[in-house]
Protein backbone atom coordinates (compact mmCIF):
# COMPACT_ATOMS: atom_id res chain seq x y z
CA UNK A 1 0.00 0.00 0.00
CA UNK A 2 2.83 2.38 0.89
CA UNK A 3 4.43 1.70 -2.52
CA UNK A 4 1.16 2.47 -4.29
CA UNK A 5 0.74 5.74 -2.39
CA UNK A 6 4.29 6.81 -3.18
CA UNK A 7 3.78 5.93 -6.86
CA UNK A 8 0.63 8.04 -7.02
CA UNK A 9 2.41 10.95 -5.31
CA UNK A 10 5.34 10.68 -7.72
CA UNK A 11 3.01 10.58 -10.72
CA UNK A 12 1.14 13.65 -9.46
CA UNK A 13 4.43 15.49 -8.93
CA UNK A 14 5.57 14.65 -12.45
CA UNK A 15 2.24 15.80 -13.89
CA UNK A 16 2.51 19.08 -12.01
CA UNK A 17 6.05 19.68 -13.23
CA UNK A 18 5.05 18.67 -16.75
CA UNK A 19 2.08 21.02 -16.81
CA UNK A 20 4.23 23.93 -15.69
CA UNK A 21 6.88 23.04 -18.25
CA UNK A 22 4.37 22.93 -21.12
CA UNK A 23 2.87 26.28 -20.15
CA UNK A 24 6.31 27.85 -19.85
CA UNK A 25 7.49 26.42 -23.17
CA UNK A 26 4.42 27.71 -25.02
CA UNK A 27 4.76 31.14 -23.43
CA UNK A 28 8.36 31.22 -24.61
CA UNK A 29 7.53 30.47 -28.27
CA UNK A 30 4.67 32.99 -28.20
CA UNK A 31 6.95 35.67 -26.76
CA UNK A 32 9.49 34.79 -29.47
CA UNK A 33 6.87 35.60 -32.10
CA UNK A 34 6.53 32.08 -33.49
CA UNK A 35 2.73 31.87 -33.04
CA UNK A 36 -0.02 34.04 -31.50
CA UNK A 37 -1.31 31.22 -29.30
CA UNK A 38 -1.49 27.49 -28.76
CA UNK A 39 -3.79 24.78 -27.47
CA UNK A 40 -1.84 21.80 -26.16
CA UNK A 41 -3.23 18.46 -25.01
CA UNK A 42 -1.69 15.36 -23.46
CA UNK A 43 -4.05 12.40 -23.66
CA UNK A 44 -3.75 8.86 -22.34
CA UNK A 45 -5.70 5.68 -22.94
CA UNK A 46 -7.92 6.58 -19.99
CA UNK A 47 -8.55 10.26 -20.65
CA UNK A 48 -7.02 13.69 -21.05
CA UNK A 49 -4.35 14.49 -18.47
CA UNK A 50 -3.51 18.01 -19.61
CA UNK A 51 -5.13 20.82 -21.60
CA UNK A 52 -3.26 24.09 -22.00
CA UNK A 53 -4.65 27.23 -23.63
CA UNK A 54 -2.40 30.24 -24.00
CA UNK A 55 -2.24 33.33 -26.18
CA UNK A 56 -4.52 34.66 -28.89
CA UNK A 57 -6.64 33.33 -31.76
CA UNK A 58 -5.40 35.96 -34.20
CA UNK A 59 -2.09 37.68 -34.96
CA UNK A 60 -3.58 41.09 -34.10
CA UNK A 61 -4.22 39.77 -30.57
CA UNK A 62 -7.81 40.92 -30.45
CA UNK A 63 -9.34 37.60 -29.44
CA UNK A 64 -8.17 35.26 -26.71
CA UNK A 65 -7.67 31.65 -27.66
CA UNK A 66 -10.08 29.17 -26.03
CA UNK A 67 -10.15 25.43 -25.50
CA UNK A 68 -12.85 25.10 -28.15
CA UNK A 69 -11.24 27.39 -30.71
CA UNK A 70 -11.49 25.88 -34.18
CA UNK A 71 -8.36 25.34 -36.29
CA UNK A 72 -7.85 24.34 -39.89
CA UNK A 73 -6.00 21.09 -39.28
CA UNK A 74 -4.96 20.61 -42.93
CA UNK A 75 -3.11 17.30 -43.43
CA UNK A 76 -4.15 15.98 -40.03
CA UNK A 77 -7.19 15.05 -42.16
CA UNK A 78 -5.14 12.30 -43.82
CA UNK A 79 -5.17 9.85 -40.87
CA UNK A 80 -8.95 10.28 -40.69
CA UNK A 81 -9.22 9.38 -44.37
CA UNK A 82 -6.99 6.35 -43.78
CA UNK A 83 -9.18 5.28 -40.86
CA UNK A 84 -12.23 5.43 -43.13
CA UNK A 85 -10.53 3.12 -45.64
CA UNK A 86 -9.53 0.71 -42.87
CA UNK A 87 -13.07 0.72 -41.47
CA UNK A 88 -14.38 -0.34 -44.88
CA UNK A 89 -11.70 -3.02 -45.06
CA UNK A 90 -12.77 -4.31 -41.65
CA UNK A 91 -16.29 -4.59 -43.05
CA UNK A 92 -15.06 -6.64 -46.02
CA UNK A 93 -15.99 -3.97 -48.55
CA UNK A 94 -12.48 -3.41 -49.90
CA UNK A 95 -8.84 -4.34 -49.36
CA UNK A 96 -5.88 -2.00 -49.22
CA UNK A 97 -4.22 -4.40 -51.65
CA UNK A 98 -6.96 -3.87 -54.24
CA UNK A 99 -6.00 -2.13 -57.48
CA UNK A 100 -7.25 1.45 -57.56
CA UNK A 101 -8.78 0.71 -60.98
CA UNK A 102 -11.29 -1.64 -59.30
CA UNK A 103 -13.04 1.47 -57.99
CA UNK A 104 -11.76 4.25 -60.26
CA UNK A 105 -11.76 3.02 -63.89
CA UNK A 106 -10.16 6.27 -65.06
CA UNK A 107 -6.93 5.00 -63.46
CA UNK A 108 -7.06 1.55 -65.08
CA UNK A 109 -3.55 1.75 -66.50
CA UNK A 110 -1.90 3.09 -63.34
CA UNK A 111 -0.86 -0.16 -61.64
CA UNK A 112 -1.57 1.45 -58.27
CA UNK A 113 -3.11 -0.19 -55.23
CA UNK A 114 -4.92 1.51 -52.38
CA UNK A 115 -1.83 0.85 -50.27
CA UNK A 116 0.26 2.87 -52.72
CA UNK A 117 -2.13 5.79 -52.21
CA UNK A 118 -2.05 5.43 -48.43
CA UNK A 119 1.75 5.37 -48.28
CA UNK A 120 2.49 8.14 -50.83
CA UNK A 121 4.24 5.68 -53.12
CA UNK A 122 1.75 5.82 -56.01
CA UNK A 123 3.46 8.38 -58.22
CA UNK A 124 0.03 9.76 -59.11
CA UNK A 125 0.12 13.19 -60.75
CA UNK A 126 -1.38 16.26 -59.10
CA UNK A 127 -4.20 18.51 -60.27
CA UNK A 128 -3.35 22.06 -61.32
CA UNK A 129 -4.42 24.89 -58.98
CA UNK A 130 -7.20 25.99 -61.34
CA UNK A 131 -8.52 22.40 -61.49
CA UNK A 132 -8.63 22.17 -57.71
CA UNK A 133 -10.35 25.53 -57.42
CA UNK A 134 -13.02 24.53 -59.94
CA UNK A 135 -13.80 21.14 -58.35
CA UNK A 136 -17.09 20.95 -56.45
CA UNK A 137 -16.94 17.27 -55.48
CA UNK A 138 -14.15 14.72 -55.10
CA UNK A 139 -15.36 13.05 -58.30
CA UNK A 140 -14.49 16.24 -60.20
CA UNK A 141 -10.81 15.76 -59.38
CA UNK A 142 -10.43 12.26 -60.81
CA UNK A 143 -10.27 13.26 -64.52
CA UNK A 144 -7.60 15.82 -63.64
CA UNK A 145 -5.49 13.19 -61.87
CA UNK A 146 -5.97 10.67 -64.66
CA UNK A 147 -4.81 13.17 -67.28
CA UNK A 148 -1.45 13.78 -65.61
CA UNK A 149 1.73 11.87 -66.31
CA UNK A 150 2.79 9.75 -63.31
CA UNK A 151 5.85 10.92 -61.39
CA UNK A 152 7.24 7.37 -61.12
CA UNK A 153 6.25 3.69 -61.15
CA UNK A 154 4.10 2.73 -58.14
CA UNK A 155 6.15 1.56 -55.18
CA UNK A 156 9.48 2.78 -56.50
CA UNK A 157 9.67 6.08 -54.58
CA UNK A 158 8.08 8.05 -51.75
CA UNK A 159 6.61 11.41 -52.73
CA UNK A 160 4.04 13.21 -50.61
CA UNK A 161 0.91 13.05 -52.73
CA UNK A 162 -2.29 15.05 -52.28
CA UNK A 163 -4.03 13.44 -55.25
CA UNK A 164 -3.65 9.96 -53.79
CA UNK A 165 -5.43 10.84 -50.56
CA UNK A 166 -8.24 12.63 -52.38
CA UNK A 167 -8.65 9.55 -54.57
CA UNK A 168 -9.05 7.50 -51.39
CA UNK A 169 -11.79 9.87 -50.28
CA UNK A 170 -13.56 9.28 -53.58
CA UNK A 171 -13.18 5.51 -53.12
CA UNK A 172 -14.88 5.81 -49.72
CA UNK A 173 -17.78 7.48 -51.51
CA UNK A 174 -17.96 4.81 -54.23
CA UNK A 175 -17.81 1.88 -51.80
CA UNK A 176 -20.09 3.31 -49.11
CA UNK A 177 -22.59 5.06 -51.36
CA UNK A 178 -22.31 8.17 -49.17
CA UNK A 179 -20.71 11.55 -49.62
CA UNK A 180 -17.30 11.53 -47.97
CA UNK A 181 -18.21 14.21 -45.46
CA UNK A 182 -21.36 12.31 -44.48
CA UNK A 183 -19.49 9.03 -44.04
CA UNK A 184 -16.98 10.63 -41.67
CA UNK A 185 -19.69 12.41 -39.73
CA UNK A 186 -21.83 9.31 -39.33
CA UNK A 187 -19.08 6.78 -38.64
CA UNK A 188 -16.50 8.81 -36.72
CA UNK A 189 -17.32 12.36 -35.71
CA UNK A 190 -20.76 11.97 -34.18
CA UNK A 191 -20.08 8.64 -32.42
CA UNK A 192 -16.75 9.94 -31.08
CA UNK A 193 -18.33 13.18 -29.86
CA UNK A 194 -16.23 15.33 -32.22
CA UNK A 195 -18.91 18.02 -32.40
CA UNK A 196 -16.75 20.75 -33.91
CA UNK A 197 -15.01 18.70 -36.60
CA UNK A 198 -16.13 19.17 -40.20
CA UNK A 199 -15.12 20.31 -43.66
CA UNK A 200 -17.63 23.14 -43.50
CA UNK A 201 -17.88 24.78 -40.06
CA UNK A 202 -21.22 26.64 -40.05
CA UNK A 203 -21.59 30.42 -39.72
CA UNK A 204 -22.76 29.92 -36.12
CA UNK A 205 -19.20 28.80 -35.26
CA UNK A 206 -17.37 31.43 -37.32
CA UNK A 207 -16.37 33.48 -34.27
CA UNK A 208 -14.48 30.49 -32.88
CA UNK A 209 -12.36 29.92 -36.00
CA UNK A 210 -8.73 30.89 -35.48
CA UNK A 211 -7.28 33.48 -37.87
CA UNK A 212 -4.05 32.10 -39.38
CA UNK A 213 -0.84 34.05 -38.96
CA UNK A 214 2.28 34.29 -41.07
CA UNK A 215 5.69 35.65 -40.18
CA UNK A 216 6.49 38.94 -41.91
CA UNK A 217 9.94 39.95 -40.73
CA UNK A 218 9.69 40.07 -36.96
CA UNK A 219 5.91 40.42 -36.98
CA UNK A 220 2.98 38.05 -37.20
CA UNK A 221 0.34 39.23 -39.65
CA UNK A 222 -2.96 37.68 -40.82
CA UNK A 223 -2.84 34.97 -43.48
CA UNK A 224 -5.44 33.21 -45.59
CA UNK A 225 -6.33 29.52 -45.53
CA UNK A 226 -4.91 28.37 -48.84
CA UNK A 227 -7.48 25.60 -49.17
CA UNK A 228 -10.39 28.02 -49.41
CA UNK A 229 -9.35 30.07 -52.45
CA UNK A 230 -10.98 33.10 -50.87
CA UNK A 231 -14.21 31.34 -49.90
CA UNK A 232 -15.73 31.27 -46.43
CA UNK A 233 -15.04 28.12 -44.35
CA UNK A 234 -18.80 27.42 -44.33
CA UNK A 235 -19.04 27.46 -48.15
CA UNK A 236 -20.11 23.97 -49.25
CA UNK A 237 -19.60 24.74 -52.94
CA UNK A 238 -16.20 23.03 -52.81
CA UNK A 239 -15.05 19.44 -52.47
CA UNK A 240 -14.46 17.86 -49.03
CA UNK A 241 -10.67 17.68 -49.24
CA UNK A 242 -9.72 14.23 -47.97
CA UNK A 243 -6.09 15.34 -48.08
CA UNK A 244 -6.46 18.36 -45.82
CA UNK A 245 -9.89 19.95 -45.56
CA UNK A 246 -10.98 19.39 -41.97
CA UNK A 247 -11.46 21.97 -39.25
CA UNK A 248 -11.31 20.75 -35.66
CA UNK A 249 -10.54 21.60 -32.05
CA UNK A 250 -7.87 20.25 -29.74
CA UNK A 251 -10.34 18.27 -27.59
CA UNK A 252 -12.09 16.87 -30.68
CA UNK A 253 -8.91 15.57 -32.28
CA UNK A 254 -7.79 14.17 -28.94
CA UNK A 255 -10.87 11.92 -29.07
CA UNK A 256 -9.78 10.55 -32.44
CA UNK A 257 -6.18 10.15 -31.23
CA UNK A 258 -7.29 8.32 -28.07
CA UNK A 259 -9.34 5.93 -30.21
CA UNK A 260 -6.18 5.06 -32.14
CA UNK A 261 -4.12 4.90 -28.93
CA UNK A 262 -6.64 2.36 -27.61
CA UNK A 263 -6.24 0.18 -30.68
CA UNK A 264 -9.40 1.30 -32.47
CA UNK A 265 -11.77 1.50 -29.51
CA UNK A 266 -13.02 4.30 -27.26
CA UNK A 267 -15.54 4.35 -24.44
CA UNK A 268 -16.66 0.81 -25.16
CA UNK A 269 -17.31 1.35 -28.88
CA UNK A 270 -15.06 -0.22 -31.48
CA UNK A 271 -14.33 1.78 -34.62
CA UNK A 272 -11.45 -0.20 -36.11
CA UNK A 273 -10.54 -3.84 -35.65
CA UNK A 274 -7.75 -4.96 -33.35
CA UNK A 275 -5.63 -5.67 -36.43
CA UNK A 276 -6.23 -2.38 -38.26
CA UNK A 277 -4.45 0.12 -36.00
CA UNK A 278 -1.22 -1.93 -35.72
CA UNK A 279 -1.26 -2.26 -39.52
CA UNK A 280 -1.96 1.44 -39.95
CA UNK A 281 0.95 2.37 -37.68
CA UNK A 282 3.48 -0.19 -38.95
CA UNK A 283 6.21 0.99 -41.36
CA UNK A 284 5.06 0.17 -44.88
CA UNK A 285 7.69 1.90 -47.02
CA UNK A 286 10.65 -0.45 -46.52
CA UNK A 287 13.97 1.15 -47.37
CA UNK A 288 12.46 4.14 -49.19
CA UNK A 289 13.32 7.52 -47.73
CA UNK A 290 10.00 8.80 -46.40
CA UNK A 291 8.71 11.75 -44.42
CA UNK A 292 9.81 15.30 -43.75
CA UNK A 293 12.28 14.73 -40.93
CA UNK A 294 14.94 12.04 -40.40
CA UNK A 295 14.15 8.67 -38.87
CA UNK A 296 10.69 8.29 -40.39
CA UNK A 297 8.88 5.67 -42.41
CA UNK A 298 5.30 5.79 -43.60
CA UNK A 299 2.39 3.67 -42.49
CA UNK A 300 -1.15 3.76 -43.84
CA UNK A 301 -1.98 7.45 -43.86
CA UNK A 302 0.45 8.28 -41.04
CA UNK A 303 4.12 8.96 -40.48
CA UNK A 304 5.90 6.45 -38.24
CA UNK A 305 8.92 7.12 -36.03
CA UNK A 306 11.50 4.41 -36.67
CA UNK A 307 14.62 6.03 -35.23
CA UNK A 308 13.82 8.78 -32.69
CA UNK A 309 16.04 11.84 -33.19
CA UNK A 310 15.73 15.62 -33.12
CA UNK A 311 12.03 16.45 -33.10
CA UNK A 312 11.19 12.89 -32.09
CA UNK A 313 14.08 12.14 -29.71
CA UNK A 314 11.73 12.13 -26.71
CA UNK A 315 9.32 9.67 -28.34
CA UNK A 316 9.51 5.88 -28.66
CA UNK A 317 9.90 3.91 -31.88
CA UNK A 318 6.47 3.12 -33.27
CA UNK A 319 5.07 6.56 -32.50
CA UNK A 320 2.76 7.54 -35.35
CA UNK A 321 0.76 10.54 -36.44
CA UNK A 322 0.61 13.52 -38.75
CA UNK A 323 1.13 17.26 -38.91
CA UNK A 324 -0.69 19.99 -40.77
CA UNK A 325 0.55 22.73 -43.08
CA UNK A 326 -0.10 25.49 -40.53
CA UNK A 327 1.73 23.80 -37.66
CA UNK A 328 -0.89 21.57 -36.06
CA UNK A 329 0.46 18.21 -34.88
CA UNK A 330 -0.88 14.96 -33.43
CA UNK A 331 1.43 12.10 -32.47
CA UNK A 332 0.50 8.86 -30.72
CA UNK A 333 3.15 7.03 -28.71
CA UNK A 334 1.82 3.56 -27.82
CA UNK A 335 4.89 2.59 -25.77
CA UNK A 336 4.57 5.64 -23.53
CA UNK A 337 0.78 5.44 -23.66
CA UNK A 338 0.25 9.07 -24.65
CA UNK A 339 -1.06 11.17 -27.52
CA UNK A 340 0.28 14.69 -27.96
CA UNK A 341 -1.95 17.25 -29.68
CA UNK A 342 -0.68 20.70 -30.70
CA UNK A 343 -3.03 23.28 -32.19
CA UNK A 344 -1.44 26.41 -33.66
CA UNK A 345 -2.14 28.31 -36.87
CA UNK A 346 0.81 29.76 -38.74
CA UNK A 347 1.18 29.66 -42.51
CA UNK A 348 4.87 29.96 -43.23
CA UNK A 349 6.88 27.65 -41.05
CA UNK A 350 9.89 26.48 -43.06
CA UNK A 351 8.86 22.94 -42.11
CA UNK A 352 5.76 22.55 -39.96
CA UNK A 353 6.87 19.06 -38.87
CA UNK A 354 10.20 20.52 -37.74
CA UNK A 355 8.94 23.69 -36.08
CA UNK A 356 10.39 25.04 -32.83
CA UNK A 357 6.85 25.07 -31.42
CA UNK A 358 6.43 21.34 -31.88
CA UNK A 359 9.84 20.64 -30.39
CA UNK A 360 9.19 22.82 -27.34
CA UNK A 361 5.82 21.20 -26.67
CA UNK A 362 7.00 17.61 -27.06
CA UNK A 363 10.08 18.11 -24.93
CA UNK A 364 8.03 19.65 -22.14
CA UNK A 365 5.24 17.09 -22.39
CA UNK A 366 7.64 14.15 -22.19
CA UNK A 367 9.83 15.56 -19.44
CA UNK A 368 12.79 16.02 -21.77
CA UNK A 369 13.51 19.63 -20.82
Amino acid sequence: MRYVILTVIAAAAFAGDRDKAIAASMRKVIDAGEVPGAVTIVATRDGVSYVGVIGHADPDRKQRLKKDSIFWIASMTKPVTAAAILMLEDEGKLSVDDPVSKYVPELKHSGMTLKHLLTHTSGLGEAAPEEMKAAKRLADLIPAYASKKPFFAPGSQWKYCQSGINTLGRIVEIVSGKRFEDFLDERFFRPLGMRDTSFYPPPSKAARIVTPARKDGDKLVPAAVSLLHGRAPSDTDRYPAANGGLYSTGPDYARFARMLLNGGELDGKRYLSEQSVPTMSAPQTGTLKAGFIPGHAWGLGVGVVVEPAGQTAMLKPGTFGHGGAYGTQAWIDPQNGVALILMVQRANFKNSDDSPVRLAFQRAAMGAE
